[in-house]
């Protein structure tokens, strides 16, 4: 018996980032596809047992994160470099551990956090991009920034958000408080932030999707605000590409004690575009 499992527990809390494109969404997938999967087999090699982690939010599919809160209960002992760079030297190249922390053993990644932040990135141009292929979404169409942004006051505070979600979605409540919705342009980018207290699944792909309708003329502005009160998903426009979904944010108390857990900009993803 390994003397691991006769110690006491500790709860670790760990900030990672990730490239969606090279996995099957967050979750544990047949064949070790999610990046769920990569991080516990690492964790557990480090820990010498067998580690299952939490997560602040699952991401789909195609869907990157910049910041994504987990945590595991563990008896080993290890500092906090092993749990930082013994595991990034066991992952593969499209997922990295950013910190790590020893945390109260009531804290939760998912049930402590009481908001998530999300980023779409959108490049709006007659072509297909090349260099940021799989990080970013694409519109041939001249889309109106301003207009889709004015779209996104019908979206803000407590509503029932059935509209924009996924058949699939496994939530209880389709009812969320969303504190930011906004739109912006950077040359041929546009970029989409959204804060609430929880997403949907596909809810932001949704969003972007129907914006997108707004952005083009299709629709005014009001009419999102119609779509979201009518509580129908097949009035709403299709879900968008996840290719430009980032998870950027997790918003704790102060009291857990963890690094910063919300991105501010992201000048990094793409050389020469401050974003």
């Amino acid at each position: 018996m390994s003397t691991n499992a006769l110690a006491p527990t500790r709860r670790i809390a760990l900030g990672l980032e990730y490239d969606g494109a090279a996995f099957r969404g967050w979750q544990s997938q047949p064949g070790g596809v999610g990046v769920q999967d990569a991080l516990e087999s690492a964790l557990s090699t480090i820990g010498d047992g067998k580690i299952q982690v939490s997560c602040a939010g699952r991401t789909d599919a195609g869907v990157h994160a910049t910041v994504q809160v987990i945590h595991f209960d563990t008896a080993a002992k290890r500092p906090d470099t092993a749990w930082v760079r013994g595991v990034n030297a066991l992952l593969p190249d499209g997922v990295a551990v950013r910190w790590a922390r020893v945390v109260p053993g009531d804290f939760h990644a998912r049930f402590s956090a009481w908001g998530r932040h999300y980023r779409y990135l959108l490049i709006n141009r007659p072509v297909r991009p090349a260099l940021a292929r799989g990080r970013a979404g694409w519109y041939h169409g001249p889309l109106d920034a301003e207009v889709m942004d004015q779209a996104c006051a019908y979206l803000l505070g407590k509503h029932d958000f059935t509209a924009f979600r996924a058949s699939e979605c496994q939530a209880k409540s389709p009812i969320k408080i969303l504190r930011q919705a906004r739109v912006q342009r950077h040359g041929d980018w546009l970029i989409f932030d959204f804060w609430a207290s929880a997403f949907l699944h596909h809810m932001v792909r949704n969003l972007v999707g129907s914006l997108v309708y707004v952005g083009n003329g299709k629709h005014p502005p009001a009419w999102i605000g119609e779509v979201l009160a009518a509580r129908d998903r097949s009035l709403a426009a299709p879900t968008f590409a996840a290719a430009g979904l980032y998870l950027v944010g997790v918003d704790y108390e102060d009291r857990w004690g963890l690094p910063p857990t919300v991105a501010g900009e992201l000048p990094d993803l793409f050389p020469g575009v401050c974003l």
